[in-house]
């Protein structure tokens, strides 16, 4: 019989014969948001189907994983306004991903790497995961998704991510890494035909907005509570989604899945 990856399809006796041999869990996490009028909504869509991944290859070259069910609700209060989003507050978020880790722990699972697709809850897993090593616990990694696809980009999009001298480049909010991602594990979820293009935001108290929460005086930089609207009001920031494809997504999904599987089987053997 196959071995079955996802934690909650374990029964209670599968799970006690598992946990005895101390696998690795892969806890997803994610956001449901604006990311674009073209693609997905649910970010920890692409965070569970690519810790799926991870695990199902890690245990293919013998270092047993599961994975445990994705959050989905992330903290990122700029995208509260957008028509179907959901996010939590900070305290609501670090409480549930402390009884998740607490809970897991509990049963001896103190080989867990959190993949994390949205960067608003990055400030809250450290705080977490921080808590946890004070109090004498295991320590807890967190790899994030897009921001080790952004840093490799180029290798996956070849002449996609090299546009000319002052055209936009494929990544910013509402284009890659998420996209071309998305295109390549959800294709019929997605909706190149609704693309738009960025829209520069208008002024807020009479001042330029130069990035998410940010106005420009002069020549410093001032934080406020913005929202995306006051940001992207396309949805798209800083960057052109048309030059996004199936085929870097794909290459970025096998790279990740070939370093998150080495990185499990690291984590099994390191102690």
């Amino acid at each position: 019989m196959q071995r079955k990856l996802r934690l909650g399809e374990l029964t209670s006796a599968e799970a006690r014969e598992r946990f005895a041999r101390r696998p690795v869990i892969l806890l997803p996490m994610g956001s449901l948001e604006e990311q674009g009028p073209h693609a997905p909504m649910g970010d920890y869509l692409l965070a569970e189907r690519i810790a799926l991944l991870v695990a199902e290859r890690a245990v293919q070259q013998g270092a047993d994983a599961l994975v445990a069910p994705v959050i989905p609700f992330g903290y990122a209060d700029w995208f509260r306004p957008v028509p179907g989003g959901i996010a939590l507050r900070r305290e609501t978020l670090a409480a549930l991903l402390a009884d998740t880790l607490d809970s897991l722990m509990s049963h001896g699972l103190d080989r867990v790497l959190v993949l994390n697709g949205h960067s608003g809850n990055n400030p809250t897993i450290d705080e977490v995961t921080r808590g946890i090593k004070r109090r004498g616990g295991a320590l807890v990694p967190c790899l994030h998704i897009w921001r080790a696809l952004a840093q490799k980009w180029p290798a996956f999009a070849g002449e996609a991510a090299r546009p000319p001298a002052g055209a936009l480049g494929p990544i910013g909010h509402g284009a890659d890494p998420v996209w071309s991602v998305a295109l390549a594990l959800f294709p019929e979820l997605c909706r190149p035909d609704l693309m738009a293009g960025p829209m520069p935001p208008p002024p807020v108290l009479g001042l330029p907005v130069t990035g998410f929460g940010a106005l420009r005086f002069e020549d410093v930089e001032v934080t406020v509570p913005l929202e995306i609207d006051d940001i992207a009001p396309s949805g798209v920031s800083g960057a052109n989604p048309a030059l996004g494809s199936a085929e870097a997504g794909a290459r970025a999904v096998a790279w990740l899945v070939e370093t998150g599987a080495r990185l499990v089987a690291h984590l099994r053997a390191a102690r």
